[in-house]
């Protein structure tokens, strides 16, 4: 089965007309997107948008031989066009199935939030999953999930959908996940392709033509990311973007709930608020048994926190205690946190402050701590396949 997306981008096109934002003053060329549709073995156009027949043209295809015309959401503005000799659009009520005398069966995923979801098979017996914009699957189940061979997705604005298909096995690690619907939201080239590479999904130009089920050479989410960065950098935000497109997620609160200070404590809530609702929390610094056993991604926010405690337990901040064996023990607890990480089978997402680079403080055992988390840092990156430092918002890759 063939797809050629005669589009990628949101319904609007990217770069939006008349939208003066960088992202799409920067979207030119191989990065301008036309709105997504996808003509599928030449015979079954999902979502008819504007150019469609010029879209093909420009690809090598025609929409002489569609035969079927689906809908996946509204279309705004004026009403659309039907080229001449395509049949009628049309959408199918959700949970219902086509059979189509070309071969293929197309039935309708309900959304949660609008718009239908259409899951094609083809003649061959390949499987593809096409979703619209901002939308999920709803009341998914894993005894009734299917396992596609392709997906796609609106990945940076609904991650989640790859999570709640992840979870009932109907994506798998040789999936083909493509981002479409793409919009200004992000800076195209390297930069989406680094965010979606984090979910196992990547983008390709208009025009392309893709064949389901063969196999594609699908981005490896590293198993061990460091993500440095200074306060209020964006560094927890990026790496919580890392984990967004898998279910199951245990995040791992270093910082303890500092009874009676109000003001962390709103730090606390904020964090948890922007969570996916399916992720868990354990509040902890013994990291060692967590990366030890079988489990999901842990999110580890973060190092920094971690190093205070243990400076606490060694005495650290205490010159003499610091000489008299202080020193000797934190060194003996970074030891077994390194190899902890080094041998976990679980993906580890590790959030660090970069401290460095400031004032230098003015008392011994500030800096200290200063010198300590630089070595900490340095220590658990050379432990991972990913490191990453945040510089307003901005992810800066240093490996990886």
């Amino acid at each position: 089965m063939e797809v050629t997306l005669l589009g990628t981008g949101a319904p609007a096109g990217l770069p939006r007309p008349d939208c003066p934002c960088a992202v799409c003053a920067s979207a030119l060329g191989a990065d301008a997107r036309a709105a997504t549709a996808l003509l599928v073995d030449g015979t079954l156009l999902l979502d008819l948008t504007p150019g469609a027949a010029f879209a093909a043209a420009r690809s090598g295809h025609s929409l002489g031989g569609v035969r079927q015309v689906l809908l996946s959401h509204p279309h705004d503005g004026p009403a659309m066009e039907v080229p001449a000799g395509l049949p009628q659009p049309g959408r199918v009520p959700d949970g219902r199935e086509l059979a189509l005398l070309t071969g293929h069966r197309v039935r309708a995923v309900a959304m949660d939030a609008g718009g239908t979801g259409y899951a094609v098979t083809g003649p061959d017996g390949q499987r593809l999953l096409y979703l619209p914009p901002g939308g999920a699957p709803a009341g998914l189940e894993e005894a009734t999930a299917e396992t596609y061979h392709m997906v796609l997705a609106d990945v940076v604005g609904r991650p989640d959908a790859l999570a709640r298909l992840r979870a009932v096995g109907s994506l798998t690690p040789t999936t083909d996940v493509i981002a479409v619907h793409l919009d200004h939201d992000v800076p195209q080239g390297a930069e989406v392709r680094r965010r979606l590479a984090a979910a196992g999904a990547r983008a390709v130009p208009d025009g392309t033509t893709l064949v389901v089920g063969a196999y594609e050479e699908v981005p490896d989410v590293p198993r061990r990311t460091l993500v440095l960065g200074g306060a209020r950098s964006g560094k927890s935000v990026e790496a919580e973007r890392r984990l967004e497109a898998f279910p199951e997620v245990l995040y791992v609160a270093t910082g303890g709930t500092r009874g009676g200070d109000t003001e962390w404590a709103e730090r606390v809530a904020a964090h948890r608020e922007r969570r996916p609702g399916s992720w868990r929390t354990t509040e902890t610094t013994d990291l060692v048994p967590l990366l030890a056993v079988e489990g999901p991604p842990l999110l580890i926010d973060c190092l920094s926190l971690w190093l205070t405690d243990a400076m606490d337990e060694v005495g650290a901040w205490d010159d003499a205690e610091w000489a008299d064996g202080g020193e000797k023990a934190l060194r003996e607890r970074v030891r077994e946190l390194m190899s902890a990480v080094r041998a976990t089978r679980r993906t580890v997402v590790a959030v660090s402050n970069e401290v460095g680079s400031g004032i230098v403080p003015a008392t011994a055992s500030g800096r200290r701590y200063r010198d300590e988390l630089g070595r900490l840092n340095a220590a658990f990156a050379s432990e991972c396949e990913q490191v990453l430092l945040v510089v307003a918002g901005q992810a800066v890759v240093l490996r990886g």
